[in-house]
């Protein structure tokens, strides 16, 4: 599926479709099956949320566009599959990804314990210089958490990622974590670009911004992330 949108801006941020853009960042969601990837993606690139989501098969991708420091950017972001059986399949699309986020169900303590084979799996198949966000999602189950927020942001430090809670179900959290993704990418790309002599866009053409090398990514701390106060009686599963 492919979708691109307007819509409001976050922060310092705006959208919009263009009729020039600057820079096609390619971004991977990952994780364990059922813990909302899809809805993360949906919610960010469609503001939708489906309450009968089934799960992916394989890989699918969605777009927006969105400008950061006054350059616009489009977002090309894969929803990866979930599942042992696709793992293969998904491995190549890792392949030019500038950024990631690696989500977990906080109310699934597996989807958590199971983060450092992704982090593996996603170094191995990426650039050294990707951008990793860890995405605790379904932070409307405040009754069922299972992953305590301590927990994620000691993973997040030991692991070099930035971190921060979502609900795809509230829409709580999902624009600025991506918008913050995005933000760090470019910081990233903007960056090899002035040490390569190419500071500047060419033309006309499209900057399809792959294959960096890169520098250690900090950790977000989570005040800089804030998780609102969340109704208990939600019961996403999506």
């Amino acid at each position: 599926m492919n979708g691109e949108m307007n819509g409001v801006g976050v922060d310092n941020q705006q959208e919009y479709v263009p009729e020039k853009v600057d820079y096609v960042f390619k971004v991977v969601v990952i994780g364990d099956s059922a813990v909302g990837k899809t809805q993360i993606l949906s919610r960010f690139a469609k503001r939708e949320f489906c309450l009968e989501s089934k799960s992916t098969i394989g890989v699918e991708f969605q777009t927006r566009t969105v400008t950061i420091n006054s350059k616009v950017i489009k977002a090309q972001i894969w929803d990866t599959a979930g599942q042992e059986r696709y793992r293969a399949v998904t491995t190549a699309y890792y392949r030019g990804a500038l950024g990631a986020m690696l989500v977990y169900d906080i109310s699934r303590r597996q989807s958590f314990d199971n983060l450092a084979r992704w982090v593996e799996e996603l170094r191995a198949n990426s650039d050294n210089s990707i951008v990793i966000m860890l995405i605790g999602n379904k932070a409307d189950l405040v009754e069922q958490r299972a992953v305590p927020t301590e927990d994620a942001v000691e993973f997040a430090k030991d692991h070099g990622l930035f971190f921060a809670e979502t609900s795809a179900l509230s829409g709580d959290n999902v624009d600025k974590a991506f918008f913050q993704l995005l933000e760090e990418i470019y910081a990233v790309v903007s960056k090899k670009s002035l040490e390569c002599g190419n500071g500047k866009s060419n033309g006309g053409d499209h900057v399809h911004a792959t294959a960096l090398k890169g520098s250690k990514i900090d950790v977000i701390a989570g005040s800089d992330l804030e998780t609102s106060k969340m109704k208990n009686s939600s019961t996403c599963s999506c």
